[in-house]
């Protein structure tokens, strides 16, 4: 707590660490398979994100008793092959009875106890880099709302069906300072998270953020989810680091900057002269990355 990080980290030796997660959350797609798999890869997420491995999960997930079983049989198959793709072993869990679907696994994994990727280590001068586009929310959205476009909603999908495992052990062999995974606060919430934790401020470029196809029209249309304000309204005013932004830079863009993400990619936080090293090392492994901005001194965040 003390870093707020993704993760519990229990130190069992020198040696070893166990990492546990739990995360669940209702339906953002129609089909109960794609659901599954994606709610379980979102799960996984805060345990690659400080460096860990996948080793154990349950289940965790509440159905009502007025739809058929089988739609909750497949959410489980497409959370079992995705933990399977993983390397996570599904051994169990708990269902009960509620008004509306929602799904999602308490991950154990492990860790070294002195190889554990906070977000309290980021360096004024760090270069931030983003692993994955931004804007599921907004297209999950448009997608609960008949809006969306088949080839916006299959970009989306596939970006949230895409573990962060091969990102993670490349991010941990990489030397970087700080790590964090995108997710319910948006990319503004987590990077002042990691500000915060790091007692640093941050500066984003905004031209230089990636998007998902579709999300600055989806936003444009104003298909928020409701937890963009909410993250706004917490975030930007924070006495210790609130965000500011240029006047020129897209309202849409800076509304986006709050809007929650499912399964979203690392941020990752790296001293500049290991920063080219890091590019390599994911070019190399046919994998995208995103420099968005600079760790900076003092505090708050701009967006420029």
């Amino acid at each position: 707590m003390q870093t707020s990080d993704d993760a519990a980290v229990y130190k069992l030796s020198d040696e070893q660490a166990i990492v546990q997660t739990v995360d669940f959350f209702p339906p953002v797609v129609d089909d109960p398979y794609l659901y599954g798999a994606i709610a379980a890869a979102n799960s996984m997420s805060d345990v690659f994100a400080m460096g860990g491995d996948v080793l154990l999960g349950l289940n965790i997930a509440a159905f009502p008793d007025n739809l058929p079983l089988d739609i909750l049989t497949r959410i489980f198959e497409g959370g079992a092959a995705k933990a399977a793709e993983a390397g996570l072993i599904i051994a169990g869990g708990h269902t009960v009875v509620d008004d509306e679907p929602k799904y999602g696994i308490v991950v154990t994994g492990t860790i070294h106890p002195d190889r554990i990727l906070t977000k309290a280590g980021a360096q004024p001068g760090d270069v931030l880099f983003l692993t994955k586009p931004l804007g599921t929310g907004v297209i999950t959205t448009a997608i609960k709302q008949e809006a969306a476009d088949d080839a916006d909603a299959e970009a989306a999908i596939a970006s949230m069906l895409t573990l962060n495992k091969a990102s993670s052990r490349i991010i941990r062999e990489s030397g970087a300072n700080a790590c964090t995974d995108i997710t319910g606060y948006g990319l503004a919430g987590h990077l002042t998270e990691v500000a915060i934790k790091s007692g640093a401020g941050a500066e984003i470029d905004a031209a230089a953020l990636p998007w998902l196809p579709g999300a600055l029209r989806y936003a444009a249309d104003g298909r928020f989810p409701g937890g963009a304000d909410r993250n706004r309204s917490y975030y930007e005013p924070l006495p210790e680091c609130g965000v500011t932004h240029d006047l020129a830079v897209n309202a849409d863009i800076v509304r986006l900057l709050y809007s929650p993400e499912t399964s979203g990619g690392l941020l990752v936080s790296i001293a500049e002269s290991d920063a080219d090293a890091l590019r390599a090392s994911f070019a190399e492994a046919g994998l995208s990355i995103w420099e968005i901005g600079r760790v900076t001194s003092g505090s708050g965040i701009t967006v420029r």
